[in-house]
């Protein structure tokens, strides 16, 4: 795995706007970055692949322990939500995607899982397209990615449209979130492309008619994908109708969903799966035997109120506006490194199985919503 040069199409910019892409550059500064890319092996992406499916197994064992451990107090899930959890996990309501964030340690060539996004994880569109895109671009021939995510989408939505509640699948995000919005129509476009009919309404416009919920034009919500955190949903005005919906809407991702996203869940994998190749550990309380370790709230976003300690000592934090509900403990993970900073690697499970990969880059080891984008291809 390495960073390889280009010489940058001046055009870039109008050739990422031109897909729809309209967030490559926040303040002046590139998001997207395009004259650089990494190369990975056929066995690297292998590894990866392989890694994502058994970690999602993993996930999956890490919920039904949760749920039937009664463990829920551990992640500050309110406690009107419980029944929903369960029921939505019993009725195995469906998931459409998820991103592992690893770190690949050069050295030992080891992949660790550093958290898992499983209820609203962005640069999906970056990943499945852009890159897509910008690998046609600079390597129209003989070049492969690993990336089948468009295709995978649609296949997931075209399985799912039997067990959809109601004829319309809505859509819905908050409203001035260009990269949420951004997200949620390219998940929609796959759906259509999947023959399911579907509406776009912001979380904003969404109404209560005393019975269920409604969109604008006062039709039932009966089926939604919602790029909207369960965390924020049960904490609004309407919390409680979500429990008390007549129809009982079916929300895309499932509460059981709650679990994974939580970081409260890297501990229960470790305690499920200890010494595991894939996992760092992970524990609720700070371990008196680890002194390099990452002290990270169990909800929070985008690399928020994260501290990390060398030798005991703290050599990094950010700020943010989150650790109320308490922390976990983790291992310090040795990311990769080059010379342009940082790299973590996002891995997408979508409909069960591992489809693609994205890079983020940072110039401090914890990635944040600064965190730039890099596309890959596999090197032959």
């Amino acid at each position: 795995m390495r960073i390889n040069k280009l010489r940058i199409d001046p055009n870039w910019e109008a050739r990422l706007s031109s897909i729809g892409y309209g967030y490559h550059t926040m303040d002046g500064i590139p998001y997207w970055i395009d004259d650089y890319y990494y190369e990975i092996s056929n066995q690297e992406a292998d590894q990866i692949y392989k890694a994502t499916n058994e970690l999602w197994s993993m996930c999956l064992d890490a919920v039904e322990y949760v749920i039937k451990n009664q463990l829920y107090a551990k992640f500050h899930i309110p406690a009107f939500m419980i029944h929903h959890i369960e029921r939505s996990w019993e009725n195995d309501n469906p998931s459409i995607y998820g991103r592992f964030d690893f770190a690949f340690d050069n050295t030992t060539k080891e992949l660790k899982m550093l958290e898992f996004n499983a209820d609203t994880p962005t640069s999906l569109f970056e990943t499945g397209i852009v890159q897509w895109y910008w690998k046609n671009h600079y390597f129209p021939e003989l070049t492969n990615q690993f990336n089948s995510i468009h295709e995978q989408l649609i296949q997931s939505w075209t399985e799912l449209k039997p067990y959809l509640k109601g004829e319309i699948l809505h859509f819905s995000c908050g409203k001035e979130t260009l990269e949420d919005l951004t997200n949620v129509e390219y998940l929609r476009d796959t759906a259509i492309q999947a023959g399911i009919e579907t509406k776009l309404i912001y979380i904003d416009d969404i109404g209560w008619d005393g019975r269920c919920f409604v969109d604008l034009e006062g039709e039932n919500i009966q089926s939604i994908f919602k790029l909207y955190p369960w965390e924020w949903m049960v904490r609004e005005e309407f919390a409680t109708q979500i429990v008390n919906d007549a129809l009982e809407a079916q929300w895309i991702e499932p509460s059981w969903k709650m679990l994974l996203s939580n970081k409260a869940i890297l501990p229960i994998l470790w305690e499920l799966f200890p010494n595991h190749p894939n996992l760092l550990a992970s524990y609720f309380d700070k371990p008196s035997h680890l002194k390099n370790y990452v002290k990270k709230p169990i909800l929070s976003r985008e690399g928020a109120n994260v501290e990390m300690y060398y030798d005991t000592q703290m050599i990094y934090a950010t700020e943010g506006e989150y650790g109320e509900e308490g922390y976990v403990y983790q291992e310090l993970a040795n990311l990769h490194r080059e010379d342009s900073g940082f790299s973590i690697i996002g891995s997408w499970v979508i409909g069960q199985e591992s489809c693609g990969i994205s890079f983020r880059e940072s110039d401090m080891p914890i990635t944040t919503d600064k965190s730039r984008f890099i596309p890959h291809i596999i090197r032959h």
